[in-house]
């Protein structure tokens, strides 16, 4: 059971819920409020579609037979698709939504859902999303600069961003300061950064990016 086609790569919010009567509410109440909806009647039917470059978010009944919410947001954690999840239950279960929340959801909204509360934790989990993959994409853009330097390159970048002058760097490499001079403008060039600060900060980011993943 699914919407109108949308183009794949619009920020998407996939709701699955195995009761049609709520699908059907959940999608009129988000497409009125501006948000392209698709909708799935079961965890399968969701499973065998999705296609984790598409930007959005899931949102996820509960008490699902067969497999429920909570098994469908550990499958899409196994297989790394970092989807935000805002979930829907009609049973206000504290340990459930605790167990949730602690895996990574958004919200966790009870039935009868309030539609003000349904579209604040969509657009919140939307931009969550949108955050992440820019983050993603950022480190990915670093990472495919640092992958362009030579291991030689790599060694001065690491003396480099660790503060050492090139007559020690030359010293540690058994190399010439000349040597080392052109090695670290061709790291400055490929990562394309004009200062040392620069290149620090890059540094940073792709270790704080590549911690995360």
């Amino acid at each position: 059971m699914k919407t109108e086609r949308i183009p794949d790569r619009m920020p998407q919010v996939f709701v699955v819920d195995d009761d049609r009567a709520i699908l059907k509410a959940f999608s009129r109440l988000l497409g009125s409020a501006g948000f392209n909806v698709k909708t799935f009647d079961s965890p399968a039917e969701f499973l065998g579609q999705h296609d984790p470059d598409v930007p959005g978010c899931a949102l996820l009944d509960v008490g699902m037979h067969g497999m429920d919410g909570l098994e469908l947001q550990a499958e899409l954690a196994n297989v790394g698709a970092r989807r935000p999840i805002v979930f829907v239950t009609g049973r206000d279960d504290a340990r459930t939504s605790v167990r949730a929340l602690k895996a990574g959801a958004v919200d966790y909204l009870t039935k009868p859902v309030d539609g003000d509360d349904l579209i604040a934790a969509v657009s919140s989990a939307l931009a969550r999303d949108e955050k992440a993959r820019a983050q993603r994409s950022e480190i990915a853009a670093i990472r495919a600069r640092y992958n362009l330097l030579t291991p030689r390159e790599r060694e001065v970048m690491s003396h480099v961003v660790a503060g050492r002058l090139n007559k020690q760097i030359a010293c540690d490499l058994g190399t010439v300061e000349k040597t080392v001079k052109v090695h670290r403008a061709r790291v400055m060039a490929k990562m394309q950064v004009r200062t040392v600060a620069a290149l620090v900060h890059l540094t940073e980011r792709l270790r704080a990016g590549e911690e995360r993943i």
